[in-house]
């Protein structure tokens, strides 16, 4: 076999400006899926995300709010990424988008908007995780045949004093707290503000979809910041079929009660004969009953004292204190997740001072990752369920497509790498339905 290396390319490069290419053309994928939700229409259904005294002038909610998905979707990040989209006319055309706001116009619109608006926003991208997950096959997105649920905060640190809401953090950080609620894969719900406690929206968010895992087999997990008595009496009111919260904060009783037990309670782990696991029972002040904690000591070389560490949970009856504890580590791959989405759409700059208009903006983010998160369950093969957000963007996405006019009709013609023709061309034979002759009716995401 011959040796390789990087060599000087021996091409020559010649620059033209073409008015009929685009290196977004996978944004058809996108716009296909928000269609087969009905994402426009029910945009344009909420008059709260109007403020326009005159609906005849200006940009519909609809065609704000995809210039805002599209613009995330394809690796943009801030308001002025949103306003770059109008130098893309070949993309606009594709999206069925005559023009786009600029910045200025965008931050106006998200300044304008209300509690009621993004309370919109929100039961928009519920319907939508509800729709996806309905259609999805189980084993793509269920864990033992259970919907997992997870709830986590995050602080996206601001710098200046004029961000509203802002708070400073545990680290003394000005910040605002974004917790949210994760259905499976998808990013349920969540709530931005200046909450000074971590778990503050837990029982809020918790109330609000209760019924999504009621009557069906589930599991919840949450971090230590939601192991105070208050906070576990909601989650063990929630209907949850199992759950499991971190426990490390309140641990003196618990070290005490643990190294009381006898030793015929405590089984040694399979992992390491000085690792060993029981349960401890214990009430924590201000919860309703007594709890089940599943309890891990261990020794390393040298130790005189055992060490301990703490799951409060409610398992099954069959369930071991090691396999309480291993399946309360998935939770690592839900905090994955939740970083995924603020590096993946780059959501660690909340983009005006205004806070209800943050609030708008991170709703529609929201929805941004689920319809991605929606199209990778829903139609990717099996080989790309691993896939990232960033590598969906990079590799299914961000796809060459030129333009030809013909004498009754234009053509969208997609530069496809070979071993993804074939999948292509199912996708868009069942899901982009084929122009039929004369004028095509007036779309609504448009301008007014």
């Amino acid at each position: 076999m011959p040796a390789y290396t990087k060599r000087k390319s021996k091409l020559h490069v010649q620059l033209t400006n073409s008015e009929h290419a685009s290196a977004h053309g996978g944004q058809v994928l996108v716009d296909a899926l928000c269609r087969r939700f009905d994402l426009w229409s029910r945009l344009q259904a909420e008059p709260s995300l109007d403020p326009r005294k005159r609906q005849d002038i200006g940009f519909t909610p609809a065609a704000q709010v995809a210039q805002l998905i599209f613009t995330l979707t394809s690796g943009g990040a801030s308001l002025a990424d949103a306003e770059r989209l109008g130098q893309d006319q070949v993309l606009l055309q594709l999206l069925g988008l005559k023009k786009v706001a600029d910045q200025t116009t965008l931050a106006e619109w998200l300044r304008a908007q209300t509690k009621e608006s993004v309370q919109a926003l929100h039961r928009i991208n519920a319907a939508l995780v509800i729709w996806a997950s309905r259609q999805a096959a189980p084993a793509r997105w269920l864990h033992a045949g259970q919907a997992e649920v997870f709830f986590d905060d995050t602080q996206i640190e601001v710098s200046g004093h004029q961000f509203e809401g802002a708070r400073r953090n545990y680290e003394g950080h000005r910040a605002l707290g974004w917790q949210t609620l994760w259905f499976g894969p998808w990013l349920l719900d969540g709530i931005l503000d200046g909450a000074t406690d971590v778990s503050e929206h837990l029982p809020e968010l918790l109330a609000a979809h209760q019924a999504q895992w009621q009557d069906r087999p589930s599991y919840f997990y949450a971090d230590s910041g939601s192991s105070a008595g208050k906070y576990v009496n909601r989650i063990a009111q929630a209907g949850f079929s199992r759950w499991s919260v971190s426990y490390n904060k309140w641990t003196d009783k618990l070290d005490q009660l643990a190294a009381e037990l006898p030793a015929s309670q405590w089984v040694a782990g399979t992992e390491d004969a000085l690792v060993q696991y029981a349960w401890v029972k214990h009430q924590p002040g201000e919860c309703a009953q007594v709890q089940r904690f599943a309890a891990r000591r261990w020794k390393q070389e040298g130790d005189l004292i055992w060490r301990y560490a703490y799951v409060l949970c409610q398992a099954a009856e069959t369930d071991t204190p090691q396999r309480a504890m291993e399946r309360h580590r998935l939770k690592g791959a839900k905090e994955q997740g939740f970083s995924e989405v603020l590096s993946g759409l780059d959501l660690h700059h909340p983009p005006c001072s205004s806070l209800v208009a943050n609030q708008a903006f991170y709703a529609i983010a929201m929805l941004a990752y689920n319809l991605l998160i929606s199209l990778k369950v829903l139609d990717l093969p099996d080989e790309a369920q691993s896939w990232r957000i960033q590598t969906i963007i990079r590799h299914l996405l961000t796809l060459p497509v030129t333009l030809s006019s013909h004498a009754r009709y234009h053509v969208a013609q997609l530069c496809i790498p070979a071993g993804w023709l074939r999948w292509w061309r199912m996708f868009v034979d069942q899901w982009i339905p084929k122009r039929k002759r004369g004028r095509p009716a007036v779309e609504t995401v448009d301008s007014a």
